[in-house]
């Protein structure tokens, strides 16, 4: 090989380099990498409780405005959203729920039903922790109707 090749590729002037790249490149990319992965793990931990808060608040909604009497309506009301909740996976003791209903008599047909849900979303991972991500909510209203 020609001295000027060796030159222009630095060897034999006496560098230290050898071979080591591969060795920094996993090691950097591993050091990189796990952060990226826990956040798009945590953003799909978020989107998750997204779909369960409006999961629960619908289901809440529907099976309070088909109830006899507010109290079973809200019992059931209850029961649907923690349902709700743990078909995604979330804790029920995590998640609140208020229902209200509109102008006029409760249950009595015409008026509107409306139930909101919250939900403190935890660190993936670190569920046992109680440390929480995000809060995510979501309202949904029911009209009662006239022939149940």
């Amino acid at each position: 090989m020609g001295e000027w090749l060796r030159r222009a590729w630095g060897e034999g002037d006496g560098s230290t380099e050898a071979g080591s790249a591969v060795v920094e490149f996993l090691f950097l990319g591993t050091l990189l990498l796990v952060p990226v992965v826990y956040f798009i793990v945590g953003v799909g931990q978020v989107q998750a409780g997204s779909f369960a808060v409006v999961s629960a608040a619908d289901h809440g909604a529907k099976v309070f405005a088909a109830a006899d009497s507010p109290a079973a309506g809200r019992a059931r009301a209850e029961q649907a959203a923690l349902l709700s909740a743990q078909d995604f996976g979330f804790d029920g003791g995590r998640l609140r729920i208020t229902v209200s209903c509109g102008p006029g008599p409760c249950l009595e047909p015409g008026p509107t039903v409306t139930v909101d849900a919250s939900l403190d979303v935890p660190l993936p991972f670190l569920a046992g922790m109680d440390m929480s991500t995000a809060r995510v909510s979501s309202s949904a209203t029911q009209i009662v109707e006239r022939y149940r």
